[in-house]
């Protein structure tokens, strides 16, 4: 039986945390430690730590602010598991993750696993909804651990695992943020470590609670793709280009109103056509009018955000082409 060291950091979100912890006393495996790792926040979230001590094996660190990534390398250095598991703050755990993975694991060796992640009933109908952008075929092309997707797959932060050995001979993250998780699996994977998805393990993600939020994250997002750029010229591929295609696209459509609008009509009729796919999609998967209604304000923020950040940074890129966020 492997025992499993889970690695939080967590900044300015004590309630995040005590839903994940409450969700981490269900499991059906026990063998696991937790250390959450306190970035430097000015709202601690110490005393929920303290008060669930007594029902996990957890350790509480707080330290200065350096980013998610380096904070979890400080994780890492603390932990004692075969395996090492890293969440987000935003997450739920099924009561069976652990379980799942021991079972998959036991079948396949992996040295990096990640997992899928998705949305409970629970949720408010916009996170659903963004939860649904986020891990859309028509939106991401299933890049975020989906079944179906247009490139290898690679795990991401918010759920993701690997062994001892690999921290060992990575050093764990090279950047603190902008693609940080992205460059580090790039990494593993070219250090020829075997990596995985294991369908099962996935995790309730509950992501950002208002579009705002969420706008300034996928611009953000779009940022990090081209800092993974500046590490890996090879890396950026055309699902990369998607939303850079469709801010472009968006704004050539609109220019044709003044001066074809025999063109702007098509470009109407595909948007159309191309909103109703994600509608339907949507609904088919969420059961819910409401939340596919959402869907289509989501997702086109989803893409516009990320566009204008993968320009925003590839101008930072002209003047700066070497990597940010390095130690």
């Amino acid at each position: 039986m492997r025992f499993y060291s889970v690695v939080i950091p967590i900044y300015n979100r004590p309630d995040e945390i005590e839903e994940l912890l409450e969700s981490l006393t269900q499991q059906t495996f026990s063998n696991f430690e937790i250390i959450v790792v306190e970035d430097g926040s000015t709202i601690k979230c110490d005393h929920i730590c303290e008060a669930y001590s007594s029902k996990l094996n957890l350790q509480y660190y707080f330290k200065e602010n350096s980013g998610q990534g380096f904070s979890r390398n400080f994780g890492f250095e603390k932990a004692k598991g075969d395996y090492f598991i890293v969440f987000d703050s935003d997450c739920i755990i099924p009561n069976d993750y652990f379980e799942q993975v021991e079972e998959h694991l036991n079948k396949e060796k992996l040295d990096a696993f990640g997992g899928p992640d998705a949305a409970l009933d629970s949720f408010t109908r916009i996170q659903k909804a963004i939860s649904y952008s986020m891990t859309s075929f028509f939106t991401t092309g299933g890049i975020r651990g989906g079944n179906k997707q247009l490139e290898k797959f690679r795990p991401r932060s918010f759920n993701m695992g690997i062994s001892k050995e690999v921290f060992e001979k990575t050093q764990g993250y090279l950047i603190t943020r902008m693609g940080e998780d992205i460059e580090f699996s790039i990494r593993i994977e070219n250090a020829g470590f075997k990596i995985g998805l294991i369908p099962n393990a996935k995790v309730y993600h509950k992501r950002r609670t208002k579009l705002g939020q969420f706008y300034k994250q996928l611009f953000f997002f779009g940022r990090g793709r081209i800092n993974i750029f500046r590490f890996y010229k090879n890396e950026l591929k055309l699902v990369h280009l998607l939303p850079l295609f469709f801010v472009l696209g968006l704004a050539f459509w609109i220019s044709t109103l003044f001066w074809n609008i025999n063109l702007f009509e098509i470009g109407a009729a595909i948007i159309a056509l191309y909103y109703i796919m994600i509608g339907i999609d949507a609904f088919i998967k969420t059961n819910d009018f409401l939340v596919s209604s959402l869907s289509l304000v989501t997702s086109f923020i989803q893409l516009f955000a990320y566009g204008l950040g993968f320009i925003k940074e590839s101008f930072t890129y002209i003047k700066q082409p070497k990597p940010t966020g390095l130690r």
